[in-house]
């Protein structure tokens, strides 16, 4: 097996058993997986690989968050503790963490009722709401790397939450919602692309970072063009890329001037909300996984990315109906106004304009494994574009 873990050294650490079987977990983009039986049972087992997030203390971080929201009945699976009561393992300098395995299946928004949108969308606003509640306030998150971004966001004081949160059973306001963790076995989705991150400063007012800066963009379109013509042999890909690039060039000359501000309000956020990220029994969500992007950043705008993620037609449309239900749910549980969302799309949408991260993949780094994203969320930022005052009606509307 490739990057085989040291279970032997590993299961020492843990009241898990013997290992029987361990199988990698295919999904992953940044961190690795592994599917672990044991003497003992199934677990998931994971290798924190990305070197922006693998930091021991922010791992702790964010294993305490999600057992305090465990212990508010938010569907996760914290980590289980090893004998000395920690639940990172750094062995051979790497660091590992073992969870239970959640039984469950990813669902993307095709797979959802207009209910089960909503019940997501409220899903997300309760974890707003929660990590209010259990993070601490004015303490600022590890700085995080990500190309063509400016930091400078900085932590608010908290507003009161639309939905209140109690001890115990997971309380909301919206009735979609399940109000207590249901009893699940294990299993953890996958990580997608590198999600933008801001870097905060504990103090000042809460604004997220300005918006991409086209110059720069333009120049990253020149290299990207120049890379494309030199790929031999050229193929349905190049001529794709080739295609999106230049297209993707007249619509920024077109906007150029629609650059938005800084940022709305921030908050504690998951950070990587999309479909392999959240485990589904039956119509009920089993687990939120994966929370290695936990951050301080515009908590609307987790939900527009999260959408636009969830709701993408194979064609690059997004399916409008699911995403109005999936917002307006968004927006009683977080306490989130219209206006909030509605800056918070002219901010993705923004992004997405001047965001290349699958070409450069490609073409930079020659790693391949997010292409088959490309064609679809290639074509939703011409969508977007043109049908910008639709898609605002349907998250603030």
């Amino acid at each position: 097996m490739p990057h085989a873990p040291p279970l032997g050294a590993l299961l020492r650490q843990y009241s898990a058993g013997s290992a029987l079987t361990c199988d990698p977990v295919d999904q992953g983009l940044l961190n690795r997986g592994y599917r672990l039986c044991t003497t003992r049972g199934r677990y998931f087992l994971k290798h924190h690989f990305d070197p922006e997030t693998a930091a021991p203390e922010a791992i702790a971080r964010q294993h305490r968050a999600t057992q305090r929201l465990a212990d508010l009945g938010v569907p996760v699976a914290p980590p289980l503790p090893a004998h000395d009561g920690r639940t990172v393992a750094v062995i051979g300098g790497h660091a590992y963490a073992l969870h239970p395995w959640i039984d469950g299946r990813h669902r993307h928004g095709a797979q959802l009722t207009t209910a089960q949108c909503a019940r997501l969308g409220a899903l997300l606003g309760v974890v707003h709401a929660s990590l209010e509640r259990v993070m601490p306030v004015g303490r600022a998150t590890p700085p995080h790397r990500a190309p063509s971004r400016t930091p400078g966001a900085r932590v608010e004081e908290p507003h009161a939450p639309g939905a209140p949160v109690t001890t115990g059973p997971l309380t909301t306001t919206d009735p979609s919602v399940t109000t207590t963790s249901p009893s699940v076995s294990t299993g953890t989705g996958a990580q997608s692309r590198p999600s933008p991150h801001t870097r905060t400063s504990p103090s000042g007012p809460a604004r997220g970072d300005a918006g991409a800066d086209p110059a720069v963009t333009f120049a990253v379109i020149d290299d990207l063009l120049a890379r494309v013509r030199r790929h031999r042999p050229a193929d349905s890909f190049d001529e794709l890329a080739r295609h999106r690039l230049l297209e993707r060039r007249a619509l920024l000359e077109q906007h150029v001037g629609r650059r938005p501000p800084h940022g709305g309000p921030v908050g504690w956020v998951h950070g990587d909300f999309h479909p392999f990220n959240l485990l589904y029994r039956g119509d009920a969500p089993a687990a939120i996984v994966d929370w290695d992007r936990l951050g301080v950043k515009p908590r609307a705008e987790e939900a527009v990315r999260a959408a636009a993620i969830f709701f993408v037609r194979p064609a690059g449309t997004l399916d409008l109906p699911k995403v109005r239900a999936y917002a307006r749910a968004y927006r009683r549980t977080a306490g989130a106004t219209p206006s909030e969302l509605a800056a918070a799309v002219h901010r993705v949408w923004w992004e997405r304009l001047n965001d290349f991260w699958m070409l450069r993949w490609h073409y930079e780094r020659g790693d391949t494994r997010a292409d088959p994203q490309f064609p679809a969320a290639s074509a939703l930022v011409v969508w977007w574009t043109r049908e910008y005052d639709a898609v605002c009606d349907a998250f603030a509307g």
